[in-house]
């Protein structure tokens, strides 16, 4: 299967900088047939595992993870980047390779033991997905998975969701 949906994925060279392969999903995203296996598969991962709430990472993460939310019959709950959330909320605040970012997430999104799916379209190097995973549980939230389009494996963001689950439909093994 991900052969089938590996074909969907358009990849543009040296974008957003020189050197970075970006892997574009907007290519599936026009294909009714390659968002509905993706949502079928990712949906598969995850129906038995009683999930409460799906938290999508902005903005690709909204798309899959609002679909899958309504599909698991959960809430879904956006993390954003600063200043985006109008009511009271909590940060997170993360290395990247040059500086740091940060995401919010509404600090009344989860109530205490509820069950999270964390969902983004790539995971890379896996700074932007530990990052949410800690503003899950500082909210009393407990992730049960964390689910992904695309995984660059050779990045190796796995190894910062050590001890958590983690599935994704396409590897890419290499920058190539």
């Amino acid at each position: 299967m991900e052969k089938d949906l590996k074909k969907y994925i358009r990849v543009i060279k040296d974008f957003p900088k020189k050197g970075i392969m970006f892997r574009d999903i907007t290519t599936l995203l026009k294909e009714p047939i390659a968002i509905k296996t993706s949502l079928d598969l990712l949906y598969e991962f995850s129906k038995d595992l009683n999930i409460s709430k799906v938290a999508g990472i902005e903005s690709r993460g909204f798309i899959f993870g609002a679909l899958l939310a309504e599909r698991l019959n959960a809430g879904f709950i956006p993390i954003r980047k600063p200043g985006k959330l109008p009511a009271e909320k909590e940060s997170e605040t993360y290395a990247l390779e040059y500086g740091t970012d940060t995401i919010e997430i509404h600090k009344d999104a989860i109530k205490l033991g509820e069950k999270i799916l964390l969902h983004d379209d790539l995971l890379a190097t896996g700074g932007t997905a530990k990052a949410a995973v800690n503003l899950i549980e500082k909210l009393g939230g407990e992730v049960v998975q964390t689910s992904f389009i695309i995984e660059l494996t050779f990045l190796k963001g796995r190894e910062k969701l050590k001890g958590y689950e983690v599935r994704s439909l396409i590897e890419y093994e290499n920058e190539d």
